[in-house]
């Protein structure tokens, strides 16, 4: 192989494969001679590369961890795996994956040749998730465009429907995607209305990048996160939620989101007790503390007490019939 920077990019393949590589053994699958791999080492490490070699009659060539990502060649399966499962995360707000996962897709998607896309498509179309939450699904398309938007500062065009099921045509300046643990939300300037919104993605359609570039105004709070979090707040009551749960503490946040936190042991030490404020529904908050699995006990708010209480009796009911 003649080609320089076809070579090199072969050999970088070769050893982003999690094992040794003996100099004749890469001379022999490049078809050069070990003189010519010891020079493309010495290239990959002056481009950055962290290449360690070993002596002795069992040594090689190895890539090891540097002070930096390099970039990563991957094959076709390698691709298609990775871009499958970052759509999977990222389209349902699976709790922990936040915008950087939705930035690698949209990255990766964009280089993914035609015949790739349609792999990942198929493989999507053909699964079927389980949904969490209030079940709402995302297209992980609206995720890529929306990222690229905000990578690229473009103004963005999309439909809305709001939660009365009314829907318009928006054009904003897309600021931050942000992940609420189960549901994503953008963060944007909406032109329209000349003021700062933000928009459930899952309520989103249609998005397109307009190509229109735009400096990024200044954010009122500095901080998508807390913009988003006293957006929240002023459509809904936040919750003041204090339960006893008869279980340990590990046990029960293994079975909770992030944001039921902190837990406390309780005096007996046989259980632990919940005290956070929650800008969610009563009724989803609800359904979440009778998803634990354990017996426990809601000391307040009122509300809660009482949902709970409706909700046990009209479970009595159903079961009764």
């Amino acid at each position: 192989m003649t080609d320089t920077p076809a070579r090199l990019l072969n050999l970088l393949s070769l050893l982003q494969t999690p094992r040794e590589w003996p100099g004749s053994e890469l001379a022999e699958r490049l078809d050069v001679s070990p003189r010519t791999i010891r020079r493309d080492i010495d290239r990959l490490r002056a481009l950055g590369y962290p290449v360690e070699a070993t002596r002795g009659s069992v040594g090689g060539y190895r890539l090891v961890a540097g002070t930096a990502m390099p970039p990563l060649l991957l094959d076709d399966e390698e691709a298609v795996a990775i871009a499958v499962g970052l759509r999977a995360g990222a389209g349902h707000a699976i709790e922990g994956v936040d915008e950087a996962s939705v930035r690698a897709l949209a990255k990766l998607e964009q280089v993914l040749p035609s015949r790739l896309r349609h792999r990942v498509s198929t493989l999507q179309n053909a699964t079927v998730p389980l949904t969490r939450g209030d079940g709402s699904t995302i297209d992980p398309r609206t995720l890529t465009v929306m990222a690229s938007a905000v990578t690229g500062r473009e103004r963005l065009r999309f439909a809305y429907r709001a939660g009365d099921g009314a829907e318009t045509r928006r054009e904003a300046e897309p600021y931050r995607l942000v992940s609420a643990g189960w549901r994503w939300y953008l963060v944007a300037y909406d032109l329209g209305r000349e003021d700062w919104r933000t928009f459930r993605v899952d309520r989103v359609s249609e998005p397109f990048a307009t190509g229109a570039r735009f400096t990024p105004r200044e954010l009122p709070t500095g901080d998508a996160a807390q913009f988003l979090s006293g957006s929240i707040a002023r459509r809904q009551p936040e919750l003041a939620v204090d339960v006893s749960f008869a279980a340990p503490a590990d046990f029960v946040s293994a079975r909770l989101p992030a944001r039921f936190r902190p837990l406390e042991p309780t005096d007996d030490g046989n259980g632990c007790r919940l005290r956070v404020t929650l800008p969610d529904s009563l009724e989803w908050v609800g359904l979440r503390l009778a998803l634990v699995d354990c017996e426990f006990s809601a000391h307040g708010p009122a509300q809660l007490v009482t949902y709970l209480s409706e909700l046990s009796a009209r479970l009595n009911r159903a079961t009764a019939r």
